[in-house]
């Protein structure tokens, strides 16, 4: 059995989203993940080396993996909207993915900007969502990451040890002040984009496996008042 690739187009809300699904080589899918990728503003794109590289390391592991473009870049319609809009982008191929394969559990993973969007959409999902997030990258310089403090997901985050965008301190006091389940995996990279890492960055992903369903939901925040 060949590996499946196809490109189409889904509907957004801002016009239609240029998207690559890719099925694991030689066996049936076994879960089903979207991967997110980083800034459009700063050459973004689903073609990224490290979005390639999660995307890649995912089918390894037995994952359908679909890919997408913002709104605004290459043959996707629209204009960069900051982020609210990215998040309907991945809200609307999270839905088409879900549609394709209803009967598989779920992953969201993002690099960077992309990481951040995942967590967004992750959040606001609820019962809903993914069963897990893994950000890749994910910028702690900006200082945007409620999201991420209040997503009830178990999350994977990997980091470049020179990250310039998550600084190592910066980023490992947001790991430690965020619920559980979670996972840090720290990769020896010269930069933001895991320069001279890449492999490794590859093999940390693929060795993550598939999402256990087995896994115990994890408990609600209390009710604010």
């Amino acid at each position: 059995m060949s590996r499946r690739i196809e490109s189409f187009f889904v509907a957004g809300p801002a016009g239609r989203l240029e998207a690559l699904l890719e099925e694991p080589d030689e066996v049936a899918p076994r879960e089903a993940a979207l991967v997110c990728h980083p800034h459009p503003l700063h050459g973004g794109t689903l073609h990224n080396k490290v979005v390639h590289r999660t995307a890649r390391a995912l089918r390894r592991s037995g994952c359908a993996v679909l890919r997408f473009n913002f709104r605004g870049v290459n043959l996707s319609h629209g204009v960069h909207d900051g982020g609210p809009g990215e998040v309907e982008d991945a809200r609307a191929c999270f839905a088409e993915l879900r549609r394709r394969y209803p009967a598989l559990p779920f992953t969201l993973a993002g690099f960077s900007f992309g990481a951040r969007v995942a967590v967004s959409l992750a959040a606001s999902l609820e019962d809903a969502g993914p069963g897990r997030v893994i950000a890749a990258g994910f910028p702690t310089i900006y200082g945007e990451f409620q999201d991420a403090i209040r997503l009830r997901r178990p999350r994977v985050f990997i980091q470049s040890t020179n990250d310039q965008f998550g600084p190592r301190q910066q980023f490992q006091a947001l790991y430690d002040s965020l619920w559980g389940p979670k996972q840090l995996v720290w990769i020896g990279g010269r930069d933001h984009f895991f320069t001279g890492a890449l492999d490794n960055f590859e093999d940390a992903v693929a060795a993550l496996g598939l999402w256990n369903r087995s896994e115990p939901a994890p408990p609600r925040p209390a009710p604010s008042t």
